[in-house]
């Protein structure tokens, strides 16, 4: 395909309507030259085609296909390998279906719990993030198709998502929400990038010419075309100069005569939308060259895939020797989610499944006739209210058993796409069942299905607790699978799970007023924010256990000094001293040193998975660079590793950190800094190379308040060494000239100041 030629030949009204969608899911053709259509699905774990009748929440019936484990999930897995293979499967399917684009990663930051869509998103950590984004991108463009990483900016709630406007300040846009889609960008180049809904510091995100302009592209380097979701245009003319290319759904041409009327009054410049048009007819011209008409959607072999990453992302969260449970004896599954359990969200990312397992349903097929499973639902999965006797079935089939594995969590109309939890509790009649089922019986095991954290006050009353979070559809067997041990489970959690919402750092804001939704908590998101505030928490960020022991030994670093332009290798060795094959996720965190700017105790800067059989050791490496020491300095607009004393801790999770090291880092540059008539004392006593020039004047003023009768008792106790100390770190160098006793005139703190401010 001859781009440029293709251009030169299009009419005005051709390339106005390339910029919008043909339909809800297509691109424009433009028949006479040649251009197809491309056709985009959602969604981020699993192929969402609808062919006719089409919608975006999920409502009408799509193909039939599998559904993978969803956002939480597979980012819970802590292995960048095994979800760029889902990637790949996911391409596969997409390939098979002639589809162009799949609509995801979904990357938003988990700010709080209550995010209606938090069940597709990774991570409250950018990092972590990050790192599982790029791999997924990686994995579904290896199979020639394009990705769509969203919803790109600070979209992290649903209440008013089409109308919000998230006030965020530079730092925590550049440390937080930012990082994970510079890096899929940077390193993965997806086709697409989705812009959200929401505005940011007061402009829409479809007109952000700063985001979607100088950021995505001139920053970073972003080659493919931005997409709106769906709905998210306001201006069509201003979004087009912003930076927004490709306008879905489609406008039915009210927007795309927009288009045509500006250009023709010089309201916008015909070479913006020539270079819009280039940019998507790049993308459908890859889309056509890596077309793979030989591709086949093995739904079967991918349902093992799903299988797979299920039981290696499911989390473990308490286990007081109950679990892997024997294969004999009697169990009893109580609670509806056993026979028809949850395992994805609702609205766009919604599959529908070719098929599905439950747990009561493998355990029959897995465990065969050497375990007797009772079955009772214990609650309504169409009410929402305590049912004393489905409660009372269930409590006789607990007391009956060897054991009770108590199947609860949220329902579908909990969490979905469009609006946003008001609670972070789950319904009273499964937190009653657990209570109940718990006083008859000893060994309880609750699994827990679910997409974002709950609170849990029967925890105590249990003795193993399996976090399956939306697993997908095989959910049924990877239950099965780590509750009789035949996969040791191996998630850890990719969010903190505070004790109750309101110590979440964004409780008091979340939401917002009306279309105001302030991010006063800054940089202090999850874990981020527990640790600062030394605060209790029911499970911490990177919390996972296994059916296994790990140790940890050997901690070395490749120097004890360095400079911010260099790299530091950290190596340890992890032994499994247990008696079964595992994996662990190794995490390594850096903490800052001492000094005046607000920064977290920790952040996660690295982690591998690794499996090790019983007895087996490994060697592990990690490479930490400039960005890893770093915070986002707004005074030079950019990334500073300031000078000093960093910690390497590296551990099974946030809280349990088994080996420390420290790095020494020495700076290549200052920050910049203007002084003035209000500059402080002590900031200039600080700068060791300006300190010099106003010691004298230091020395003169002690002196200065040291005068007085040798006999005056009441001076000295009313101004002692420590208050004046505080005077003169905190005195505005003007005061030399006020309370200096005629030592210096203001003409001279001039001339001081002059030669402070001088290079």
């Amino acid at each position: 395909m001859d781009i440029k030629k293709i251009i030169e030949q299009m009419t005005l009204e051709e390339k106005a309507g390339l910029c919008s969608g043909a339909d809800f899911w297509k691109t424009k053709a433009v028949e006479r030259l040649d251009v197809p259509p491309m056709m985009v699905s959602d969604g981020p774990h699993g192929l969402r085609k609808q062919d006719d009748q089409a919608d975006h929440a999920g409502i009408n019936e799509s193909i039939k296909a599998v559904c993978f484990p969803t956002g939480v999930t597979v980012c819970s897995s802590f292995d960048k390998e095994l979800i760029r293979e889902m990637g790949e499967n996911l391409g596969e399917a997409c390939q098979a279906e002639n589809l162009g684009v799949l609509l995801g990663p979904a990357v938003n930051i988990k700010r709080s719990p209550l995010c209606g869509r938090n069940f597709e998103y990774f991570s409250e950590d950018p990092f972590l993030s990050a790192e599982m984004a790029t791999a997924q991108i990686q994995g579904i463009q290896s199979q020639g198709v394009g990705t769509s990483i969203k919803h790109y900016l600070a979209n992290s709630q649903e209440h008013r998502r089409m109308s919000s406007d998230s006030r965020v300040d530079e730092r925590t846009l550049r440390e937080i929400y930012l990082p994970t889609f510079e890096k899929a960008v940077k390193e993965a180049q997806p086709w697409t990038v989705m812009c959200s809904y929401n505005r940011i510091n007061g402009t829409y995100a479809s007109e952000s010419h700063r985001f979607l302009t100088e950021v995505l592209r001139d920053e970073w380097g972003f080659e493919g075309f931005v997409v709106s979701d769906w709905g998210a245009v306001n201006d069509r003319v201003e979004g087009l100069k912003a930076g927004l290319d490709l306008e879905m759904p489609s406008s039915f041409g009210l927007n795309d005569a927009k288009i045509v009327r500006a250009v023709k009054t010089g309201k916008l410049d015909e070479a913006v939308l020539d270079k819009t048009v280039e940019r998507i007819l790049k993308i459908v011209a890859l889309s056509q060259e890596k077309r793979n008409k030989k591709a086949v959607f093995d739904r079967e072999a991918q349902h093992g895939k799903a299988r797979q990453i299920a039981g290696e992302s499911m989390v473990l969260l308490k286990n007081e020797g109950l679990l892997p449970l024997q294969k004999k004896g009697k169990v009893a599954f109580v609670g509806a989610f056993a026979q028809k359990p949850r395992f994805q969200g609702g609205g766009s990312s919604h599959i529908n499944t070719f098929k599905e397992s439950s747990a009561l349903q493998a355990a029959k097929e897995l465990l065969g006739s050497s375990v007797e499973v009772s079955y009772a639902p214990g609650y309504s999965l169409t009410e929402d209210c305590v049912d004393k006797k489905l409660i009372d079935e269930a409590v006789a089939a607990a007391a009956a058993a060897d054991c009770a594995v108590v199947f609860a969590g949220l329902p579908d109309n909990y969490e979905s796409e469009g609006y946003d939890r008001s609670h972070m509790r789950m319904p009273e009649s499964h937190d009653r069942l657990i209570e109940e089922v718990a006083k008859v019986q000893k060994n309880v095991v609750v699994v827990l299905h679910n997409g974002s954290p709950v609170e849990m006050p029967w925890l105590s009353q249990t003795g193993a607790v399996l976090e399956a979070y939306l697993s997908g559809q095989a959910v049924g067997e990877a239950v099965i699978d780590i509750l009789f041990g035949d996969v040791n489970p191996s998630g850890k959690l990719a969010e903190t799970f505070p004790v109750k919402l309101e110590d979440n750092p964004s409780y008091l804001y979340y939401i917002g007023e009306k279309d105001v939704v302030e991010y006063r908590e800054g940089i202090f998101v999850g874990y981020r924010y527990y640790d600062k505030k030394n605060m209790d928490v029911l499970f911490p960020f990177g919390h996972g256990l296994s059916y296994t022991t790990f140790e940890y030994e050997g901690l070395k670093l490749s120097r004890s000094k360095i400079h911010d332009t260099d790299t530091l290798s950290v190596t340890l060795t992890v032994k499994n001293t247990g008696s079964v094959y595992g994996k662990e996720a190794v995490q390594l965190y850096v903490t800052p040193p001492a000094g005046d700017i607000i920064r977290p105790n920790k952040e996660l800067k690295g982690f591998e998975k690794i499996g090790l059989k019983p007895g087996e050791s490994k060697r592990i490496t990690f490479t930490l660079d400039k960005r890893s020491f770093a915070y986002y300095n707004t005074t030079i607009n950019d990334w500073y590793a300031e000078s000093g004393d960093y910690g390497i801790l590296v551990g099974s999770s946030s809280r349990d950190i088994r080996l420390e090291g420290e790095v020494s880092l020495k700076a290549s540059s200052s920050i910049p800094w203007k002084y003035d008539m209000n500059s402080l004392v002590g900031d200039i006593l600080k700068d060791h190379k300006k300190a010099g020039l106003i010691k004298g004047l230091l020395k003169s003023m002690d002196e200065v308040f040291g005068q007085g009768s040798d006999d005056d008792e009441s001076a000295k106790d009313a101004i002692t060494d420590e208050m004046k100390d505080a005077m003169f770190k905190y005195m505005p160098i003007r005061n030399f000239a006020c309370f200096g006793g005629g030592l210096v005139t203001f003409e001279e703190l001039q001339d001081i100041i002059y030669k402070l401010n001088e290079a």
